[in-house]
């Protein structure tokens, strides 16, 4: 049962990631619409599943509390402040979304609001990756490192990069779901967007070896694990084909594979542990009777019911949407 909940884990962050990210990225894109009914028109492609696509954060936490709660304390003890900011964020970002429509004298502070809480969700999930690249400061399984021990320079640079990569995301689903206003404005964004994203992670690379992290070590003892990578720069082929050709669905579709060989990436580079290189999975699991109990409860009917659930919501949503619709 600790690999399904581990399997489980995966999943949940994979798809909040990757679902969350995209209409992350379509409200940091917000601000450069051309004009008004463009903003509507993006706001209504994201409008059927921007709430849906938060619950696998929900999950995500859930595991991390139930089944793992060592990792969901030391987690919480390090990355305090900026999941408290990260969560405010996305307060802010969901009030500014019902209330823009409602408001007309004050519309520019809920645009500001959506934008900024996209970007300050964004940018804070990527420093928090980042932190545990580097690793945070653990001593005895306890975190020692002060409110602000994750904030080196290669985690702000992270935060950056998913920033750029759910602009990526979110580009990319714009070109499906939007017509031709939208959809001409995401193509041109996405050759800049895909050039900043490689940019990022040539300099992330480069300081990664710069700073010597850990992490490192682990390709050169098991140079296998460049099958992620790989399929990550045959994801990005792909995407560059699709952009040249306009065709729509394709550079969405790509950038999933993308951020799921980097995901892959991370998780092969960190296993066996959660918290690299301090938490084993064996260390941070929860007694058995804890582990059995969740699964037959959470295991076998929420964690099921939800992934048919976002399936029908994307099914039933599908393809381009009104430009003259409004989110009410």
């Amino acid at each position: 049962m600790i690999s399904f909940w581990t399997y489980a884990l995966g999943l949940s962050i994979l798809l909040y990631v990757t679902l969350d990210g995209f209409d992350l990225g379509v409200g940091m894109l917000f601000p450069f619409a051309p004009n008004e009914t463009a903003r509507r028109h993006m706001l209504a492609a994201i409008s059927p599943v921007w709430d849906g696509n938060e619950t696998w954060l929900v999950i995500a936490a859930s595991i991390l509390f139930g089944i793992f709660p060592l990792v969901y304390a030391t987690l919480l003890s390090a990355l305090y402040l900026p999941l408290i900011v990260m969560l405010s964020a996305l307060i802010f970002r969901g009030l500014a979304f019902e209330f823009r429509y409602k408001s007309v004298r004050f519309r520019w502070f809920w645009d500001v609001g959506f934008a900024g809480g996209s970007f300050v969700a964004a940018f804070i999930q990527g420093s928090a990756v980042g932190a545990l690249v580097v690793g945070l400061a653990i001593q005895d399984g306890r975190y020692v490192g002060g409110p602000f021990g994750w904030a080196s320079p290669f985690a702000l640079l992270c935060g950056l990069g998913l920033c750029l990569g759910y602009c990526l995301l979110g580009a990319g689903w714009l070109t499906y779901r939007t017509a031709e206003d939208v959809q001409s404005f995401a193509f041109r964004q996405l050759p800049k967007l895909m050039m900043a994203v490689l940019l990022f992670l040539a300099v992330a690379f480069a300081l990664a070896l710069a700073l010597d992290l850990r992490v490192m070590h682990r390709w050169l003892e098991k140079p296998e694990l460049a099958a992620f990578p790989v399929a990550g720069l045959m994801a990005c082929a792909v995407f560059s084909f699709a952009i040249r050709k306009k065709y729509p669905l394709v550079p969405f579709l790509s950038g999933l594979a993308i951020f799921a060989a980097a995901f892959g990436t991370l998780a092969v580079s960190f296993y066996p542990y959660m918290v690299p290189f301090s938490i084993t999975i064996q260390q941070a699991v929860a007694p058995s009777e804890s582990v059995a109990f969740l699964f037959w409860g959470a295991g076998v009917f929420v964690l099921p019911i939800t992934i048919v659930y976002t399936l029908l919501v994307y099914f039933v949503f599908k393809g381009k949407v009104d430009p003259n619709a409004e989110y009410r």
